[in-house]
């Protein structure tokens, strides 16, 4: 019997990122939002250092490559475009206005997650990019935290989220230069 796919450790993380979202949506609905925001920090981890195991692997097919920015782009959509928008939503963001923030935030992310793929296939070098256009969705994995942990407890935290959806949103799409972090370097593991 064979599956579709690629199965080896070049995906864990991917697959990491996508379990902590999902168990950190249900940890939502339980009403549980520190440690569902705590999940949300652990998709941006496990996606800070995937690329980085992946480029381990030296004999990876362009298939293999190819699935992998395909299945991490799927999973970031999963983690940082409806994850967030989800827990904003749990915690009180709703009615027309809420519920359309929460919908272009969500869309805004796709539109990010879609264009990279699209620059993705048109490089050619297979190098590391060394900055990106318009903010990653990834940063949301340190926004919303930074945001929960200082605000939860105001009376204005649900305008505040509906803020902080919107201009992270907009960012999302905007076109400006923004430097990659290189976690690799900064810890000397690369």
């Amino acid at each position: 019997m064979r599956f579709i796919g690629f199965y080896d450790y070049t995906v864990i993380l991917t697959y990491m990122s996508l379990f902590f979202a999902v168990y950190g949506m249900t940890l939502g609905v339980r009403g549980d939002f520190s440690r569902a925001i705590l999940c949300l920090f652990l998709c941006g981890f496990c996606d800070a250092f995937d690329g980085m195991v992946a480029r381990t692997k030296k004999d990876r097919t362009e298939d293999g490559k190819n699935f992998g920015i395909q299945l991490d782009s799927l999973c970031d959509q999963v983690a940082f475009g409806v994850f967030p928008a989800f827990l904003c939503y749990l915690m009180g963001v709703d009615g027309v206005v809420g519920i359309l923030l929460i919908f272009i935030y969500t869309l805004c992310a796709l539109i990010r997650l879609a264009f990279f793929n699209m620059l993705e296939g048109k490089r050619s070098d297979g190098g590391i990019t060394k900055g990106y256009r318009g903010l990653p969705v990834t940063t949301i994995a340190g926004i919303f935290p930074l945001i929960y942990v200082t605000c939860h407890t105001l009376p204005s935290f649900v305008m505040i989220l509906h803020g902080m959806l919107a201009v992270v949103a907009f960012l999302f799409i905007l076109d400006f230069p923004v430097p990659k972090i290189d976690f690799g370097k900064i810890l000397h593991i690369q």
